[in-house]
């Protein structure tokens, strides 16, 4: 079984890759995941793009013919037209009725999965000590507050250990971000050109001409 301190790492890693990426995206990701296997929900979302396809078609021919000159035609893809939208409509109504129960469903998965268990770990192992600090090194108030709320004294506590993993999280999150940051600086920015300064470097050959003459 993994360490209590390693579980309590990963967490916040989760938690903070659900921050930083967005609940929206990991559900429409987590969605399309979903139309990918046969089940009604994609079944839905192919009968969709079909009736949406046929529907624009049906919408350009129709613009594109005269109600006038045309009109016997016109009344024909006229009829299609509205026949077509009521089904897609429906369809439209049933597909977002699926997609939203299913973001409740993720929703409530995810925040088990992360938030959940970050505020349950410290009620289940806040009297258990993650390790202890070496005797005699620290302060009373130190091992006090390092031991907080339940944990024995002169050891450091699960919500300790919570707030140090979340602190280098984000730490380490931000060095990738500058470090990308300036890669991406460095490779889009202008390289010197070779001419200009040969161009330089020829102008005092040229004074010297000049003077010469």
């Amino acid at each position: 079984m993994p360490s209590l301190l390693l579980i309590v790492l990963l967490v916040e890693v989760a938690v903070h890759l659900v921050n930083t990426i967005g609940a929206a995206a990991i559900n429409n990701l987590l969605w399309n995941i979903y139309l990918a296997l046969p089940i009604q929900a994609s079944k839905q979302a192919a009968e969709k793009n079909k009736l949406q396809k046929e529907y624009l078609a049906i919408r350009r021919e129709m613009n594109a013919t005269s109600s006038q000159d045309e009109f016997a035609k016109w009344a024909k893809l006229r009829r299609q037209h509205d026949k077509l939208l009521e089904q897609l409509e429906k369809t439209k109504a049933s597909y977002e009725a699926s997609k939203a129960k299913f973001d409740r469903t993720a929703g409530v998965i995810r925040w088990s999965a992360t938030s959940g268990v970050k505020f349950v770990l410290p009620w289940i192992y806040g009297k258990e000590p993650m390790f202890w600090l070496p005797s005699g090194w620290f302060p009373y108030y130190v091992e006090w507050i390092l031991s907080f709320p339940r944990a024995p004294l002169g050891s450091i506590s699960i919500v300790s250990w919570q707030t140090a993993c979340a602190a280098a999280v984000l730490l380490f999150s931000d060095a990738i971000k500058a470090a990308l940051a300036v890669a991406l600086g460095a490779a889009t920015s202008p390289q010197k050109q070779p001419a200009a300064t040969t161009t330089e470097e020829e102008k005092p050959t040229q004074a010297k001409s000049k003077k010469n003459s």
